[in-house]
């Protein structure tokens, strides 16, 4: 109590009696700040909280029309002051998280949001940034609150390597590491490496030179635009292959256009796996009737 006591002076700027909140100022909350209301049900709400750090005043207006809206009796002229559960954070505390979400790295804390947050879980995600230094994102935690934000800026004393592309890379080709180079640099942690990037497809095209980010890649389609597939025609238990040449990129499950080579004819077929698509035929009012390739 005795913390939270002089975390309300430290907040108010004076020893007016503040008394602390969570996210909702309750009946409970009321009734210790006001004798009078201390009939309210202790889990009513009555407002939000302020800003953690900051305070809510109410007046002997308000607390009049709140004590008509419970039919209560209150004395004129009180009033009650309410100040959210807050504290900056310290250099230690976010060290350790740091720590937690860098397992075995050595960095340097270089700075972190010092508004005052409130109690509960701290974490922090990946970084975004640029050069030897990244700004981390976190959050303080609380069951049944809403997370806080807060923010670290670090600086890793360990240096690393950045993929980049060697030459141009076309949107969703599958990427070999002959396309691949890589330059010495400090990296963020969980940087794609070449084991994340090889094999996998660009969304769009990346230019020589630039670096990849794992979020530029998808995994690429079963079946590419312009590729030779094997084309299953099946109807009922009788089974045909020929050769065909996929029109558009799919996916499993996915029915693309495929082109006969020998007669020119194109055909929409279902994608069973790599380079495989399956079209299904049958009597004209069966419904596993389809195009004749």
């Amino acid at each position: 109590m005795t913390r939270w006591l002089l975390l309300s002076v430290w907040a108010t700027g004076s020893m007016a009696a503040c008394i602390p909140v969570g996210e909702r100022i309750l009946g409970a909350d009321i009734g210790r700040a006001v004798p009078a209301f201390a009939d309210i049900p202790g889990e009513t709400v009555i407002d939000f909280a302020p800003p953690p750090g900051a305070r809510r005043t109410y007046g002997p207006a308000e607390l009049e029309r709140l004590a008509r809206r419970f039919g209560i009796r209150a004395e004129p002229g009180e009033e009650a002051c309410f100040v959210r559960f807050a504290e900056p954070l310290t250099p230690e505390r976010v060290q350790a998280a740091l720590q937690a979400a860098l397992p075995g790295e050595s960095f340097e804390l270089l700075e972190f949001s010092h508004q005052p947050a409130p109690p509960g879980e701290l974490h922090f995600s990946p970084p975004a940034g640029s050069g030897s230094t990244w700004v981390w994102q976190g959050r303080i935690s609380r069951a049944g609150q809403a997370d806080f934000p807060v923010w670290a800026r670090v600086r890793l004393r360990a240096s690393g390597k950045r993929v980049v592309a060697a030459q141009p890379l076309r949107a969703g080709q599958p990427i070999a590491r002959a396309q691949l180079g890589e330059e010495a640099m400090d990296v963020p942690p969980g940087a794609a490496d070449l084991s994340q990037i090889v094999g996998r497809a660009p969304r769009r095209p990346i230019a020589a030179g630039l670096p990849i980010l794992a979020a530029w890649l998808e995994d690429p389609a079963d079946v590419l635009a312009g590729q030779p597939v094997t084309v299953e025609v099946r109807c009922g238990q009788a089974l045909l292959r020929l050769e065909g040449r996929a029109q558009a990129p799919g996916k499993i499950g996915q029915v693309i256009p495929v082109r006969n080579p020998a007669t020119g004819k194109i055909f929409r077929a279902m994608v069973a796996g790599r380079a495989r698509v399956v079209l299904r035929t049958g009597p004209p009012d069966s419904p596993d009737a389809g195009a004749n390739p």
